[in-house]
């Protein structure tokens, strides 16, 4: 009976291991072995060089097959990419400049040249303004109704218009006058302010004798208006005049030139007060020469005109403005306001020395103007006109050749206005430009 129940047990085991080995090629069954000429199988992962395949969604496993590794997440649709492990390279960027064939061949004889470019021709643009006998601007001509000669030969305009330009000015203001004359300049601020646009820029310096920038350029806004109200409380010099000789001189008291007091010691009077006024346009320019090309550039100067003790000369001043096409403006006050000022400031005489004003020379060298006023609603009235008359000038322009040197080269603007018979004693048109300008240097 034992013997009988063993080899039952031995078929029974013989026939579990049959059905093994049958089922081990089905799906859910025992995986099989890893072989030689067949990989063993890794975490599904992204090639590299081909773009990710949508996954199909999960089926429910059969009975006996193998999860998922842990760190595996679970496929779904809503995130195809998910179970990638590196990320999908981007495409390589395609950029021609040029068309196809259209290159510079290599290594070609001429190859240098043709990405050296040189100009040899520069732009001049000439602001003009043209006034009638009654100091009024003339308005409505065209381009034919002027004549723009450079070293006396005619140039052809190649730029005309009549539009008015936004302005960066430059505001220099006189401390170094008599202080009766500065408080009545300080009272003109807010017409000042008032004269500019919303689109204009300003910068203010003061001088005496030294100068100093009091604003960098900013907007007609509250800003200027702080600056100008902080110069309100500054002073001009003392109105006395020095006491340099007479019984109360240096030398101290004196009985027929003989001094009362022999050993009393002579007091030795100030140096001459400086009155800087080169410096500070100079100054000016160089800020002024930084600003946008768009604009027109301008010097607003208030001050009676005086000039001592400048490290620069006026001619070095000159060649910066005109260089830079800067226009010098202004208001001469004080003694500058006399009525001889407002003639000699009209004329252009070689070598005048303009009675210690030079105001008048840089006006007129540049194409600018100077208004000589006395009263306070009269300097007022001055600035409306003045930086009206700035802005709203004709501007001419020519090209003309250019050369390394820095020689000066004179313009002449003439202007042919209908209906007007002029002539050289009485022209019925009264015409403002620069007298010349400095070409630059050629451009490369």
């Amino acid at each position: 009976m034992n013997g009988r129940l063993k080899r039952s047990g031995w078929l029974v085991a013989l026939a579990v291991c049959v059905l093994a080995a049958s089922g081990s090629g089905q799906q859910g069954g025992i995986p099989d072995a890893p072989s030689a000429s067949k990989p063993a199988n890794q975490l599904p992962t992204a090639p590299a060089s081909q773009p990710p395949k949508k996954l199909p969604p999960p089926e429910t496993p059969l009975p006996g097959e193998s999860t998922p590794a842990p760190n595996s997440p679970p496929p779904t649709t809503d995130n195809p990419n998910a179970g990638e492990t590196s990320e999908e390279p981007r495409p390589a960027l395609n950029i021609k400049t040029v068309p196809e064939g259209g290159a510079t061949q290599q290594g070609g004889p001429q190859q240098e040249e043709l990405y050296r470019i040189t100009t040899n021709v520069n732009q001049v643009l000439v602001p003009v303004m043209v006034k009638d006998d009654s100091g009024r601007l003339v308005t409505g001509l065209l381009p034919k109704d002027f004549s723009v000669l450079e070293d006396g030969v005619k140039q052809k305009l190649n730029f005309f218009t009549s539009d008015p330009f936004a302005l960066s000015a430059a505001v220099v203001l006189d401390l170094g006058m008599p202080d009766v004359a500065v408080q009545k300049v300080n009272k003109t601020f807010p017409a000042l302010i008032g004269a500019f646009g919303q689109y204009d820029e300003v910068s203010v310096y003061t001088y005496s004798s030294t100068y100093s920038k009091q604003q960098d350029f900013v907007a007609a806004s509250n800003q200027l208006s702080a600056s100008f109200n902080s110069l309100k409380s500054a002073t001009g010099r003392n109105n006395g005049v020095p006491v340099t000789s007479g019984p109360l001189g240096p030398q101290g008291p004196t009985i027929n030139n003989i001094p009362v007091n022999p050993n009393a010691s002579i007091i030795t009077p100030p140096p001459k007060e400086a009155h800087v006024l080169n410096d500070a346009i100079l100054a000016a320019a160089h800020d002024l020469a930084r600003r946008d090309r768009t604009r027109r550039k301008i010097i607003f100067v208030i001050s009676d005109g005086k000039e001592t003790g400048s490290t620069a000369s006026y001619a070095d001043v000159l060649k910066v403005l005109l260089s830079n096409n800067i226009l010098v403006y202004g208001v001469g006050v004080d003694s500058a306001a006399l009525p001889i000022y407002g003639r000699l400031q009209k004329l252009k005489v070689p070598g005048l020395n303009y009675t210690g004003n030079i105001l008048p020379k840089y006006a007129n060298a540049t194409g600018g103007e100077i208004f000589t006023e006395l009263s306070q609603g009269a300097i007022e009235n001055a600035y409306a006109r003045a930086i009206g008359d700035a802005r709203n000038q004709y501007t001419l322009g020519y090209v003309t050749r250019s050369t390394p040197s820095s020689k000066y080269r004179q313009v002449e603007v003439r202007v042919d206005r209908p209906g007007c018979r002029s002539s050289d004693l009485r022209p019925c048109v009264d015409v403002s430009a620069k007298d010349g300008y400095y070409p630059l240097p050629p451009g490369r």
